[in-house]
């Protein structure tokens, strides 16, 4: 007899989707506490514009796109001065305006966007391999380690030192008008070769406004360049683990954990 039994029907095939192309014109927005700097692919000159508590998100869009001017760029890298998740900001900044968390940064410019910690931009653009430390002396203290191509943006000026207050109030532009040129030299050079001790790391890069004021450094700390930060918005579209904010409304996929322990 014939058999009975119906064909199994195999399960329908997944279409592989091909990852978008990697953007090619990528415009870099470093947000301080009192400048705003502007860089796109290609270009080597910033442009400059003001920050501050007046400036809002929506401000700083429009300032952005003043600045940009005639230039064409396709993707949008920020280094935003303070905590960022998968949605962009996680926290409001304590020297600019209000409005950050929630705002849709990629409506606002037309394009998909990558927001990231400022500091972890600027320690991005200076990495060159092994286990690097970055403190960036601007407003406040900005901090992270990449160790081994792993990002970890780090809140360091919230740490007390001595009996002067936090790191951020010593060695921040607060700090260094209160204490003077010569005491906050000196307190860079302690906490700058005792945070390369504590973190095991190779080197330390100093970074920010105020990098420059400083004559001497310890062994194994360099000066990062003024370029750097926009250096790390166009590395950002190589990491995979960052999400990107979609101008077409799409909320970012959360970012599933690494599944293997490593060491660093």
């Amino acid at each position: 007899m014939p058999s009975t039994r119906k064909p199994k029907n195999d399960p329908p095939k997944k279409k592989s989707v091909a990852a978008p192309p990697l953007p090619t014109k990528i415009l870099t927005v470093d947000i301080g506490g009192t400048k705003l700097k502007i860089l796109v692919s290609g270009e080597t000159e910033a442009r400059k514009g003001a920050s501050g508590k007046k400036l809002t998100p929506a401000r700083m869009v429009e300032e952005v796109m003043n600045l940009a001017g005639d230039w064409e760029f396709d993707a949008v890298s920020i280094g935003y001065p303070g905590l960022c998740g998968t949605s962009g900001p996680r926290s409001e900044p304590g020297n600019l305006g209000s409005g950050w968390v929630g705002f849709d940064f990629a409506l606002a410019f037309g394009k998909p966007v990558r927001i990231i910690n400022d500091a972890a931009m600027q320690a991005l653009g200076s990495y060159e391999g092994g286990r690097m430390l970055f403190l960036g002396f601007g407003t406040g203290l900005g901090s992270a380690l990449i160790a081994d191509n792993v990002i970890v943006p780090l809140e360091l000026g919230r740490l007390q030192y001595r009996d002067m207050g936090t790191l951020g109030d010593v060695l921040g532009r607060a700090g260094l008008a209160k204490i003077g040129k010569g005491a906050w030299r000196e307190a860079v050079t302690n906490v700058a070769s005792m945070l390369m001790a504590a973190f095991v790391a190779d080197h330390v890069v100093v970074g920010g406004g105020n990098a420059k004021l400083l004559k001497e450094l310890p062994a194994g700390v360099r000066r990062g360049h003024n370029l750097t930060a926009f250096r790390g918005g166009s590395r950002l579209w190589n990491v995979e683990q960052i999400p990107t904010m979609s101008a077409d409304g799409t909320l970012p996929l959360p970012v599933p954990p690494p599944t293997d322990w490593r060491l660093l």
